[in-house]
């Protein structure tokens, strides 16, 4: 027979498992003066070449499937004893998207290294520190366009360097186009001592 204490736990284990999954990613958010220059030059790209809205950033951790409690430990925990660290744009370049190239230094790919296995994940290719600047559906001449367009738009994007000094928790369901579901969950300051 069951006890009143264990139907509860029961009910709450259940209830527990129910709790649905969604995914999030960490990022690297570039502080308040450059976030202003990001989004005046990706307003610029988008105005000629379309393309979802969303926040300046740098992927430290890629999207992950995990229930919000779980991804919400996990970054607190892969936020503990980090230190603020400097991220320098190499140039302007186009892949998946147009972005920008950052200097993969051992301090931006130390800070990957160490939030990923916060995560439990594990790569198999090198960590690629980048600031995406436009994303869209466009061809590879379009995309050269929107490469050299942001080289005019902001003539010393390509040596922009600037102070990583918080992370943030976003969920970041891949399967959003528009982006818009892209919602901030946390943000952690990191400590220079």
């Amino acid at each position: 027979m069951a006890t009143p204490e264990s139907a509860a736990l029961a009910t709450q284990t259940q209830t527990h498992a129910q709790v649905e999954k969604h995914w999030y990613s960490v990022w690297a958010v570039p502080p308040e003066d450059v976030r202003a220059r990001l989004k005046k030059l990706m307003d610029g790209l988008r105005a000629e070449f379309g393309g979802p809205q969303y926040e300046p950033h740098m992927t430290v951790v890629k999207a992950v499937s995990l229930r919000p409690d779980d991804a919400l430990d996990k970054f607190r925990s892969a936020c503990q004893g980090l230190k603020p660290y400097i991220a320098t744009v190499d140039h302007v370049a186009t892949g998946f998207c147009v972005y920008l190239q950052i200097h993969p230094t051992a301090e931006a790919v130390e800070t990957s290294a160490h939030c990923k296995s916060h995560f439990g994940l594990k790569s198999s290719t090198p960590y690629m520190p980048h600031l995406s600047i436009l994303y869209g559906d466009m061809t590879d001449e379009e995309m050269k366009k929107a490469q050299e367009k942001a080289t005019i738009l902001d003539e010393s994007i390509s040596s922009l360097s600037f102070q990583v000094s918080r992370l943030a928790l976003y969920k970041t369901d891949p399967d959003d186009k528009t982006l818009k579901s892209w919602e901030k969950i946390a943000e952690y300051s990191l400590s220079p001592n």
